[in-house]
Order: structure tokens, then C-alpha cells, then sequence
């Protein structure tokens, strides 16, 4: 256990590689009700939505969901979200634990001249993530809902072992499976009934080397408050449209987040990368790769030098040479 945001968060149950595997060909749950639930509602929520973040929330519709950003005017990010619309002018807002109290400042800054409410339910709500090939086939003897009918990003009510939750088919792993968003006093028997049908207990490790492998971002890692989100792969998050941010982030960003891969030597996050030995960029994210069985990283580097031949990534001042890796490094179910 190690703290996390304010909590107490499991690294790991029965180790690392063995969740991960669980996830990869079968089914593991994640324990992430640290993660923040904000519901915007009124005549003015959709108005106010497509203020605050560049992706079409307009394209939304009930019963969705959608991943998006909260820009700075800086040209980085308050944080990166997950809007889910529950109902007409209704949506919940699910954000990162440790920026919970900042994006709730942000979002009330820029509230004015909208008829919109904000309500903060994070207490209110546990979340439990089942992800992996499998997560259907054993979630659904014991929901009331066709889980097959429901598409990625669906967001729907169900009930589950009798329990009144909201289910949404999005994840953090690259592989398919539910969140269960679940009133916070049913989480533990509930967390104690999918271990029951042989759902493993996944942890924080997993749950990172999943995330990497699939090319997914993490908050304080590949993005931040002063990193250009543009440098990343999710260009596609940006739409033709008026936003808070926006001139900011229509600057050319001056880096460019890509893959690299090892042969042996595991690198992690701020070792320097280099090309030709000149350091052109530090490493984000980094692991050794459990599906793949090699070293893996995310790394921010200057475009200038973003397409050359070969990197160098220096780890404990030798220089291990390092290859530009296709992301997603690995693509699920």
C-alpha cells in the first residue's frame, strides 16, 4: 500500500505480472473510487462544457461518453477527463484524484455567465474498473442489462448483483470492460462479490504497465500543467470550436511525445534521451513491458529531432541505445 491523492492505494496483490496478465487474457478489477465525480447540470451545462474543453460535447449524446481536456491559458492542461452524459443538460465529470480540489476551482472560475450547477459527488461515489477480454462474459449473468448491445463508451443504469449502479463500457487498459460507478457504502460487498466469480484484484503496478503498454497518457507524466498537450498523439481531442485556452494551445508545441523501446535496460520517468549523445528530451513513463517481454517508454523530445534514426536513453550515466516504437505499443481485445 503507498499513499496516492490523499488515499491509501494498493501497488499490488499478487504481484505485478500476474495482474497484468489477468487483465490481458482474462478479467481483473482496479479499486479507483479515488478518482474525482463532478455532475454538471442546467440549461446552460452543454454551453458551459464547450467552454471549457476542445472536444465536440455537442456530439454527445445520452447514454455516452467522451474523452476531453480542461486547457489552461498557458498552453497546457488543468487536467485530462472523461465526461459521461447521464441525461439532457446532465453529465458527469470524472477527473484525476490528486487534481480534484484544482479542477473544481477551475471550473467554478469560469462558471460565471452560464446557468449551470456543479456539484462535487466524489465522496458519493466509489468506482471499480473490471477490464479484460472476459469482463463480459462474467459481468453479465449477474446484470440486468445485454451487455453486448452496449458499444465502447456506452454509459447506462443496470443493476448489478441487485445493487443500483451506472456502467460505463471505457477503460484505462486497452482492453474491453465496465467502470461501476457505485454508491461509496455498497463498494466493499460489491468489490467482494466480482472476486467471488474469480476476478482478479489488480493494483496501481498494473495498472500502469497496462496503461503504457496500451499508449495512454497520465496525468503529471505526459501531461501537465506547462506541457503542451499537442505534443502528445491525442491531437484529435481539439475541434473547430471557441474554448477557454485556446489561443494558447493553437501555439506550435516545441516537443513531441513518442515510443521508444530497449532491448534489456528498463529506463524510467526524467532519464535523459539523446541523439548522437547530445540530450534532446527526458523519458515520461517507462517499464518493462510484461506482454511484450522488453523495455518500454514514453518520451518527450524536441520535434527537431522527434523522427530521428536512433535515441540513446541515459540510465545511471551509461547510455543504452533505444529504437522509435509504434504507439500504442500494444493493442487489446
Amino acid at each position: 500500500m503507498v499513499p496516492f491523492g490523499g488515499w491509501d492505494m494498493p501497488v499490488q496483490y499478487a504481484g505485478l505480472k500476474a495482474e497484468h496478465e489477468a487483465v490481458r487474457t482474462g478479467a481483473g478489477v482496479f479499486d479507483v473510487s479515488h478518482m474525482g465525480e463532478f455532475r454538471i447540470s442546467g440549461p446552460d451545462a452543454l454551453k458551459f462544457l464547450q467552454h471549457v474543453t476542445p472536444n465536440d460535447v455537442s456530439k454527445l449524446k445520452t447514454g455516452r461518453a467522451q474523452y476531453n481536456w480542461l486547457p489552461n491559458e498557458q498552453g497546457g492542461l488543468v487536467d485530462d477527463i472523461y465526461i459521461y452524459c447521464q441525461a439532457e443538460n446532465e453529465y458527469l465529470m470524472v477527473v484525476n484524484a490528486s487534481n480534484i480540489d484544482k479542477d473544481w476551482a477551475h471550473l467554478e472560475s469560469l462558471k460565471s455567465g452560464f446557468d449551470v450547477q456543479l456539484a462535487n459527488e466524489s465522496d458519493h461515489w466509489a468506482l471499480l474498473a473490471v477490464q479484460g477480454p472476459k469482463a463480459e462474459s462474467l459481468l453479465q449473468p449477474h446484470v440486468d442489462v445485454d451487455l453486448s448491445a452496449k458499444k465502447k463508451n456506452a454509459f447506462f443504469a443496470a443493476k448489478l448483483f441487485g445493487f443500483e449502479v451506472r456502467l460505463a463500457r471505457t477503460g484505462y487498459t486497452g482492453e474491453d470492460g465496465f467502470e461501476v460507478f457505485v454508491e461509496a457504502k455498497n463498494a466493499e460487498v460489491l468489490w467482494n462479490k466480482l472476486l467471488a466469480l474469480g476476478i482478479a484484484p489488480a493494483g496501481l503496478g498494473a495498472r500502469d504497465t497496462l496503461r503504457l503498454e496500451a499508449g495512454f497518457p497520465l496525468y503529471g507524466h505526459e501531461f501537465s500543467d506547462q506541457i503542451h498537450p499537442l505534443s502528445s498523439h491525442y491531437t484529435w481531442v481539439v475541434k473547430d470550436k471557441d474554448f477557454y485556452g485556446r489561443a494558447a494551445l493553437q501555439q506550435a508545441p516545441t516537443q513531441k511525445l513518442i515510443g521508444l523501446k530497449l532491448d534489456k535496460v528498463p529506463v524510467r520517468e526524467g532519464y535523459p534521451v539523446k541523439v548522437g549523445g547530445q540530450v534532446v528530451g527526458q523519458v515520461t513513463s517507462g517499464t518493462t513491458s510484461p506482454t511484450l517481454g522488453h523495455p518500454i517508454a514514453l518520451a518527450l523530445v524536441n520535434t527537431a529531432q522527434a523522427d530521428a534514426p536512433a535515441f540513446e536513453v541515459e540510465v545511471r550515466g551509461k547510455d543504452h541505445a533505444a529504437l522509435r516504437a509504434e504507439v500504442p505499443f500494444y493493442k487489446g481485445s
